[in-house]
């Protein structure tokens, strides 16, 4: 059994790293990492929400197949997570850092959790929120506001790495009563590129006439995808974006330089991570201003699609354009471990012959993609459904879905994705 590294970061946009061509961003550890690894380029979230996404990583599921949806559900305690299954076969499994769980049971299968997000909900006499977290998006708010000064996520993430690296430490060193020799499996769960929108000075000042800006944004002339946008109208200007586009950049590069930390605290334990199974990825992207539209909920590519590689020793490098989904990490990650195959999921192996290259996402409870090929089709339920071809229109600004050329296709979709919509488990909630 090999030991395993699962990196993630959260709101990590899939083009804002130099493994994706991004020519800007600074992100030599990722790039570093990618360079020896399978890099899947068509990737997605399962739900472009933080915490359904999260869970069905976890479980290997999709978000009506767990009875998680929203912001604020949760999977049941003592739920079949890919931690409990690894758990149980011989792993030695930590998590730091963000997990998302919202219930009762906050460990969900791992043996030890260290770092920030380990909470359960208020008592109403202290908080109308929730569960103990961050502000929620304030729209232009957010874009004004935004610029140098200290997130309270990076004093989240700067605890999870110190604990991921005392961990290594301490088990490599033997300062553990489990042995050694012991397979680990660790994660480390960033917080940050997530907003509040707050870099270093001297990173805000580097990228802040280098980034790309998205800037006056045609309107997708559609009720969801419109939803949220931000413009003149809201009293946003172009020196308002590109403020916030450069803190998003800082905010990866500062990402960036924390996994390097976790790389180095690998090596310095005698580990060579060319033994290792090494994942990165992200629970969703970030609109970033395109389409007029700022952080996630959305099925654009900005939002949905999410960066994932994946090296292990036997693996030859190489990049996979193949759609795919965080449910399949579950199901790939046990089979390169060599463990005994799960059952009653959605996820395929990677690797696997069987993998359709077919993925689903989801937004709360009637809201579905199919992402199949080239194309992807969006479905509403109260707006016209969406068909983006993104061979002839990468940049998502046209609806096929009226062209008579696409016509049989849209058919095809459109029954697949009314099928899988029709599989909601038992213990999901009511719409």
């Amino acid at each position: 059994m090999k030991n395993i590294l699962f990196l993630m970061a959260d709101e990590f946009r899939y083009d804002a790293a130099g493994f994706m061509g991004n020519a800007v961003a600074r992100t030599p550890n990722l790039d570093r990492l990618a360079t020896n690894a399978v890099v899947f380029e068509s990737a997605y979230t399962p739900s472009p929400v933080c915490v359904p996404a999260r869970q069905c990583l976890a479980m290997g599921k999709y978000p009506l197949h767990i009875g998680c949806e929203r912001f604020g559900e949760d999977i049941a305690p003592g739920s079949a997570t890919f931690a409990r299954w690894f758990s149980a076969h011989g792993y030695f499994t930590t998590a730091c850092g963000k997990l998302h769980h919202r219930g009762p049971d906050q460990m969900q299968g791992w043996m030890q959790r260290i770092g920030s997000e380990t909470a359960v909900n208020w008592p109403e006499k202290f908080s109308t929120r929730s569960q103990i977290g961050r502000c929620k998006w304030r729209g232009a708010v957010e874009l004004k506001e935004a610029g140098a000064g200290l997130s309270p996520l990076a004093l989240h993430d700067d605890y999870s790495v110190q604990g991921a690296c005392d961990f290594l430490r301490m088990h490599f060193d033997g300062l553990y009563a489990i042995p050694r020799e012991t397979p680990v499996f660790l994660m480390v769960s960033l917080q940050q590129p997530h907003f509040p929108l707050r870099t270093e000075e001297k990173l805000l000042a580097y990228y802040h006439d280098r980034v790309p800006v998205f800037w006056d944004e045609p309107a997708g002339n559609h009720p969801n995808l419109d939803a949220g946008r931000l413009g003149e109208s809201q009293g946003i200007g172009q020196s308002d974006v590109r403020r916030a586009t450069a803190t998003y950049y800082g905010m990866v590069e500062q990402t960036d330089r924390r996994i390097g930390q976790i790389l180095q605290a690998v090596e310095a334990t005698g580990q060579s991570l060319e033994d290792w199974i090494v994942v990165f990825t992200s629970d969703h992207g970030e609109m970033l201003g395109e389409h007029g539209a700022w952080g996630k909920r959305k099925f654009y590519e900005g939002s949905a699609r999410v960066p994932l590689f994946l090296s292990a020793p036997g693996l030859s490098p190489c990049r996979s354009s193949r759609p795919c989904n965080l449910v399949d990490i579950f199901p790939t990650l046990v089979r390169l471990a060599g463990l005994p195959e799960t059952s009653g999921i959605d996820g395929q192996d990677l690797f696997g012959a069987e993998h359709t290259g077919e993925t689903f996402c989801q937004h709360d409870r009637n809201e579905f993609m199919l992402r199949l090929g080239n194309l992807k089709y969006l479905r509403f339920p109260a707006a016209p459904d969406v068909l983006f071809d993104l061979a002839r229109d990468p940049g998502e600004t046209r609806n096929a879905m009226d062209d008579p050329s696409s016509a049989e296709a849209a058919s095809v979709l459109r029954k697949k994705l009314d099928e899988f919509a029709a599989t909601a488990c038992e213990n999901r909630p009511p719409r």
